[in-house]
């Protein structure tokens, strides 16, 4: 089986961070490594890049756990910010007023590609086909 590009994801929902703000970090590090990626946000001093960073690290976990890939062919495929859940509150003020605010939160999906093989080969595949084809005759 020729080795070929697959994918993984990962999707952290309620990130304490304003998507608008959260997107300037995530605008760093698309299409690169997740290697650069990683040194890129460790360097950065924003308070999205924290969390930026562990769902790019949770992607590839899960690229790696799912498929046989070469460690250093990771490539973040799709990283978008969205907003997420919005949190209304009130501030009390002078004369019995409530003044209205919202705290938005932000929801961050990472898809990164590497360079590997599926976990399930073909020639599990192909023994399982055999084995039935025994069984009809």
């Amino acid at each position: 089986m020729a080795e070929e590009y697959v994918k993984a994801h990962a999707m952290i929902k309620g990130v304490s961070e304003q998507p608008r703000k959260a997107s300037l970090v995530a605008s760093l590090v698309r299409q690169r490594t997740v290697a650069d990626a990683v040194v890129i946000l460790d360097h950065t001093q924003k308070g999205a890049a924290k969390a930026v960073k562990k769902a790019i690290l949770s992607a590839e976990a899960n690229l790696m756990q799912k498929y046989r890939v070469q460690p250093g062919s990771t490539i973040i495929n799709r990283l978008s910010v969205s907003a997420g859940t919005r949190m209304r509150r009130a501030i009390p003020a002078s004369r019995g007023r409530a003044l209205p605010y919202e705290i938005i939160r932000s929801n961050i999906f990472v898809e990164v590609i590497g360079l590997g093989k599926a976990a399930k080969s073909e020639a599990k595949v192909e023994k399982a086909d055999e084995g039935k084809e025994k069984e009809g005759k």
